[in-house]
């Protein structure tokens, strides 16, 4: 489970190496070092500082700009470099228009919270924009409980195909229950299906290579949490709302 939380600052000594570099860069321009000694550097250094201590968050928010800045850079190389596992890998549901001209692509998992939110949002985005090609990974991460219900929904897949996947979907990222072999048989029947099969096909290789292929592409992507989100060329880690989404849609084509 991910709450949205884009960028962080450096860790330990890196972060405090760059702040004292971005305090000497932002009074280097003020100051004068001309023939000042070292031990009068220092002295002069820190009673600039002590006189204006907003300095402080102008270095840190250089710091933010740069971190956010090679971040969202690093995610773009990421994107680019995996872009055939995430949009077309030939196995993950693909909804909305398969012909949109935008792909989202979400990381997700039953047993998350978020996730259950911003299916909501995502089915509102798909809804008032038909432009928009979506691609689910089922990427289980929170557990047993988290890897049965992916195992169950593609085999559903596998076995009835893309529309019954996504009936399936639905009703998993909308049951707070634990996916027993009853509730399953139970969920199964309801849509007309014979459980029996599908429970037996959940722990075929088949299923579980789906769900391995996902969580390797994870790993590679730096993918630790759900939602995830791929949006055009951007790696979006967190719950988003309707409106920003909108917006970085909006910005992708170039609007």
């Amino acid at each position: 489970m991910m709450t949205k939380t884009r960028h962080s600052l450096l860790p330990g000594s890196i972060f405090f190496a760059i702040l004292i570099a971005s305090f000497l860069g932002l009074i280097a321009s003020r100051m004068d070092f001309v023939s000042i000694k070292k031990d009068e550097l220092h002295s002069e250094i820190r009673n600039y500082i002590l006189e204006n201590p907003e300095i402080v968050f102008e270095a840190v928010a250089i710091i933010r700009q740069r971190e956010a800045y090679e971040e969202d850079e690093r995610d773009k190389r990421l994107v680019e470099t995996h872009r055939e596992e995430l949009y077309n890998d030939g196995l993950s549901y693909v909804g909305g228009n398969p012909d949109g001209d935008i792909t989202l692509v979400e990381f997700l998992d039953y047993r998350c919270g978020y996730c259950r939110k911003a299916y909501n949002e995502v089915e509102a985005l798909l809804r008032e924009d038909g432009k928009i090609r979506f691609v689910i990974k089922e990427f289980p991460i929170l557990g047993d409980n988290s890897t049965t219900s992916a195992q169950f929904a593609i085999a559903v897949k596998q076995l009835h195909g893309m529309e019954s996947y996504k009936a399936i979907h639905d009703t998993l990222i909308a049951s707070n229950g634990d996916p027993t072999r009853q509730v399953l048989v139970e969920i199964a029947s309801a849509f007309g299906f014979d459980p029996i099969p599908i429970i037996e096909r959940m722990t075929t290789d088949d299923v579980m290579q789906e769900i391995n292929l996902n969580r390797a592409l994870g790993q590679k992507m730096q993918i630790s949490g759900t939602p995830t989100f791929v949006l055009g060329d951007q790696l979006l880690r967190g719950y988003l709302t309707l409106d920003e989404m909108l917006e970085m849609i909006k910005a992708q084509r170039g609007q």
